[in-house]
């Protein structure tokens, strides 16, 4: 357990303060010193922000924020301390975290570790007492910057060759990071949604097989295709169609995971197209719907700040109705860019972005957000039911 302190004002920029143990070097020579928390080190990626009020711990096990370090909008981090369920991976991949306040001391009946503890012991560096707000300001004006978080208890820091560092990162436009996050091996997944005074679940009784391929699959995705009747079946990112094709599924899914699109489907999108030929059921989200767009023919590119958080209102094109979302991407679909055939489903209200796609002859269709509301609402669930019930028509030859 961190050791309360008095935190002076939030800074963003200016000279070294007597009293800082961490600092936030951006690629521009902008840096901003705070109060170390977590591990001890250095880390470089590219910093975005998050405006959810809620889920720190599954945002911070994400593996689609591999190569980030996460900006919390929200004050109150650590207010609900950690535990053992909360996790989307065991291993997290985002780079680090940026807090406006010390972590909150932990007041929640479901927790079993301070979330400084936590985050030493998974190796994630952050800094905190600085101005979130004026740093989520530069970000959403100026686009995602590189940036080098570094904490250090000596105050032994090196400005100029941080900065460097900063500066020579390359960013995430043309990097396929899905491999440092996706399984290694195929495994069988049957944990279902986690319910009060039960936990989690297990589906014993399947109608149904998916497989999953895994870019970096969130567990609740996975949770939330057994809860509707699935054996899941999990697969690395780099398997073949025959791979898949092999396990004799009712349907496939495409999972969410990290980086640009565009540099997974050198190896990704050839195997979706093979999987499209079958007519097999298939549902992609968050980077599977971006890599089904690209088998399509579409088009992606890069976003300057991304979606991020779970309040972003989505409109359902064929409904009409607006849910809210939990969303994790910083790159999206160009919606005139996709061939005859292939109808846009859903769309941002914020800035009218694609949210999602289907097919018009094959039970096929995508979305860009998280339906799996981990953390966030749980408007979209009912997408998981939809991919359900084209499994289920398909498997009758309807």
């Amino acid at each position: 357990m961190s050791e309360p302190r008095h935190t002076p004002a939030p800074n963003s920029s200016g000279g070294r303060r007597s009293w800082a143990t961490a600092v936030l070097a951006l690629a521009d020579g902008h840096l901003i010193w705070g109060h170390g928390i977590g591990a001890v080190g250095k880390a470089v990626g590219e910093v975005c922000f998050n405006t959810s009020l809620t889920g720190y711990q599954e945002i911070l096990t994400d593996p689609s924020y591999a190569g980030q370090i996460i900006t919390f909008t929200f004050p109150h981090i650590g207010n609900v301390g950690t535990n053992e369920e909360d996790i989307e991976t065991v291993t997290p991949a985002a780079r680090g975290l940026v807090l406006r306040a010390d972590i909150t001391e932990p007041s929640n009946w479901r927790a079993t570790q301070h979330l400084d503890a936590w985050l030493k012991s998974r190796n994630l560096i952050g800094i905190a007492g600085i101005d979130t707000r004026q740093l989520t300001r530069r970000i959403r004006d100026a686009g995602a910057p590189s940036g080098v978080i570094c904490h250090a208890p000596d105050k032994n820091f090196d400005e100029a060759a941080l900065v460097a560092e900063a500066k020579a990162w390359p960013g995430l436009d043309g990097m396929d990071l899905a491999l440092e996050v996706s399984c290694r091996q195929s495994y069988e997944w049957d944990e279902t949604r986690w319910t009060l005074e039960k936990g989690y679940g297990r589906q014993t009784s399947p109608r149904f097989h998916v497989v999953a391929v895994d870019y970096g699959a969130k567990r609740n995705i996975l949770r939330c295709l057994a809860s509707v009747g699935a054996k899941v079946t999990v697969v690395p990112a780099t398997a073949s169609a025959e791979d898949i094709l092999r396990h004799k599924p009712d349907g496939i899914f495409l999972a969410n995971g990290p980086g640009d699109p565009a540099a997974t489907g050198q190896y990704a999108v050839p195997v979706i197209r093979q999987l499209l030929a079958t007519g097999i059921p298939l549902f992609g989200i968050c980077l599977g719907h971006q890599l089904l767009a690209l088998a399509l023919g579409g088009k992606t590119k890069k976003m300057p700040i991304g979606h991020r958080g779970a309040n972003h209102p989505v409109k359902d094109l064929a409904t009409g109705k607006v849910e809210i979302t939990s969303q994790n991407h910083g790159f999206c679909v160009l919606p005139e860019s996709l061939p005859e055939g292939v109808e846009v489903s859903h769309v941002s209200l914020f800035d009218g972005s694609n949210e999602g796609l289907r097919l018009t002859d094959k039970p096929v269709f995508s979305v860009q957000y998280h339906p799996e509301a981990s953390p966030g609402p749980k408007d979209s669930h009912y997408l998981f039911d939809r991919f359900a019930e084209l499994i289920e028509k398909h498997k009758r030859g309807a």
